[in-house]
């Protein structure tokens, strides 16, 4: 039985939209992929030997499993945004004599398969190899073991916490809090984490702690599966009530306002959009980090990807996933008397407002200095005027389904990661780098830097109409596609 559920996500996968995709987006995904491993088997095998130069008097052991707990967070957070659950094709399988048992572990066992569990490995597999050329002994292999365990455990933590926002914020503010208190001195939770993880290198048998966690995580997830594992759960409809909101004032905008109010509705009342709209707002933190660190004080070329990051928060959430907002209706948006610029401008003018209000909440950053606070506006600027043509471009190869009822759990998660969003972050990125980066170099001065990456973003605005309509021929193309991925549910 598990041999016919393999075919039969091999069939799905291949008979799917996403399977389509142009061949040259495949390749260039695949070597974004191997640079990534590339980096973390480098990363996996310099590591023993930088913290050996850096830190001559510790051992680089020690100090990475000091420091791993917050890799395991993040792990945490960067699954909850970007992994996609295995969700097999559950309601044919409900009316068919398959038992449910063998359904729910091939569902659990399919998670553990998932690429977000193999990447760590291209860490921890050269760093043990490492710690083995070094003379650890083969205890080092009880600790790999042990970091295989906690990323099974991630994983299945995951699975039990599905698209649930307030984890989310738990472990970010867990995060941020560690964070803060170590950079300010004034208590480090490090060591007493890392002498934990050091513990299954000097007691090996330890490793029962991490195998029964998952042993419990497991038997949860199959109670949690075999509870609501029943047809009628499935397609029960949910009745909610809603709170009318007097947008009355967006009729000033003419024929984008109905485009405006839909949007605002959906962000107001559906969850995936909520949780973008709060992951925007963290973008405006970002700064913090590079601006405040004496490391990057004469790395130049940072400030600009920074400034960038602080003002595109709402860019690079919802914006990069435009259409897909509104995939659930698009075959019946595409059948009205619409024109696809007006529907493009109400997304662009909506990207601008977000933008202006991030840019006005920066401007505490004028504490680090009016130079920064110059380069950020400059960065607001580039994003008005640039990146939000490059998100409504990218979206013409969007074709990835948004579940925006999405409930926490794992037979409603629909969510994929778009193969797009990869590509179009590339210039998005290099783009006010280089625009701030050769006036710099030019003229010598950080002013005529600003003023090139502002220059690009007013020449954005300036071409806007000719820029919107080469867009709407793009969409235009590809409208039938569209429909047609979106309706591969």
């Amino acid at each position: 039985m598990i041999k016919k559920f393999l075919s039969l996500e091999w069939k799905q996968f291949k008979r799917s939209a996403a399977f389509q995709q142009k061949i040259a987006v495949k390749i260039v995904l695949g070597l974004f992929a191997l640079l990534i491993i590339a980096e973390l088997i480098g990363g996996g095998i310099a590591t023993y030997f930088i913290l050996e130069d850096v830190f001559p008097e510790d051992d680089p052991f020690i100090i990475v499993n000091n420091y791993l707990i917050y890799w395991f967070l993040l792990e945490m957070l960067y699954r909850y945004l970007l992994q996609q659950l295995p969700v097999v094709n559950i309601k044919p399988l409900m009316v068919l004599p398959i038992s449910r048992k063998t359904v729910i572990n091939f569902l659990i066992g399919k998670s553990v398969l998932s690429l977000f569990n193999f990447i760590p490995l291209f860490f921890y597999v050269p760093f043990t190899i490492v710690l083995l050329v070094k003379g650890y002994g083969y205890s080092a292999l009880a600790w790999f073991a042990g970091m295989l365990l906690i990323t099974c455990a991630i994983n299945f933590i995951n699975f039990l916490v599905n698209k649930n926002s307030t984890f989310f914020g738990f472990i970010a503010a867990l995060l941020a809090v560690m964070i803060t208190l170590w950079y300010t001195n004034i208590f480090d939770a490090t060591p007493y984490i890392g002498s934990g993880l050091h513990a299954l290198y000097t007691t090996p048998y330890l490793l029962v702690v991490p195998l029964l966690a998952v042993i419990l995580l497991y038997v949860l997830i199959f109670q949690f599966l075999d509870k609501n594992f029943y047809l009628d759960g499935v397609v029960r409809k949910r009745v909610k009530e809603v709170e009318a909101a007097d947008l009355s004032f967006l009729n000033k905008f003419g024929k984008l306002a109905p485009f405006l109010k839909n949007d605002l509705k959906m962000i107001w009342r559906n969850k995936r959009p909520k949780q973008v709209l709060f992951l925007s707002f963290l973008f405006l933190f970002y700064g913090i980090i590079f601006f405040s660190n004496s490391v990057y004080e004469n790395q130049v070329w940072i400030k600009p990807f920074a400034a960038v990051f602080v003002t595109g928060g709402f860019l690079m959430t919802f914006g990069q996933n435009v259409p897909s907002w509104d995939s659930e209706y698009y075959k019946l948006m595409m059948s009205q008397n619409i024109r696809y610029k007006t529907y493009l401008e109400s997304k662009w003018l909506l990207m601008v407002v977000f933008t202006i209000i991030s840019a006005i909440l920066s401007i505490p950053y004028v504490y680090f200095g009016m130079d920064i606070l110059l380069v950020i506006l400059a960065g607001a600027l580039f994003n008005i005027g640039l990146n939000t043509y490059l998100n409504l471009l990218g979206g013409v190869f969007n074709k990835t389904v948004i579940n925006l009822n999405e409930r926490n759990k794992a037979f409603s998660n629909t969510q994929a990661f778009n193969a797009s969003q990869f590509l179009i972050a590339i210039p998005k990125m290099g783009l006010p780098i280089l625009f701030f980066f050769v006036p710099y170099l030019i003229m010598d001065s950080w002013m005529y830097g600003v003023a090139g990456l502002a220059v690009s973003g007013l020449l954005g605005l300036m071409l806007k109409n000719p820029i919107l309509s080469f867009i709407e021929k793009q969409y235009q193309k590809e409208k039938y596609k569209a429909i047609a991925a979106y309706s591969d549910k």
